[in-house]
């Protein structure tokens, strides 16, 4: 069994949706037991975790509580920024990630992937997590 890249990583997922975060949980530590994994569906809570916390990794869904408020103050701590979506992508919405840098987007029926989606996004060029 091949390591993953997501060991000792530190994670923080954001979503209004506990089942949503439970299988992302579920997803990463089945594949990493040793990736701290950090969750809340409280948008205090991500402000101040991005903010007192070094985390590898900030995986929110866009749509959800001002999400690119939230990608906006990761990606200026120079903190990758995964995004999860259950919705069509916009053109504005493309514009909005391209300028804050977002890592990818991953579609939430989608999520059974997100390990290797999370693996990729930490190792492409340009990642803060790759430098």
């Amino acid at each position: 069994m091949r390591k993953s890249i997501l060991r000792n990583k530190r994670i923080l997922a954001i979503n209004d949706e506990p089942d949503i975060l439970t299988v992302m949980e579920d997803e990463i530590l089945d594949a990493c037991p040793d990736c701290r994994f950090h969750k809340t569906t409280n948008y205090d809570e991500a402000v101040q975790g991005i903010i007192s916390s070094n985390y590898d990794m900030v995986i929110l869904d866009i749509m959800a509580f001002r999400g690119f408020r939230l990608a906006d103050l990761a990606a200026k701590r120079h903190v990758p920024v995964a995004l999860l979506t259950s919705h069509p992508l916009s053109p504005e919405v493309l514009r909005d990630s391209f300028q804050i840098k977002a890592q990818g987007y991953l579609p939430k029926e989608r999520l059974a992937e997100i390990v290797p989606f999370l693996e990729e996004a930490l190792t492409c060029p340009g990642s803060p997590a790759s430098s």
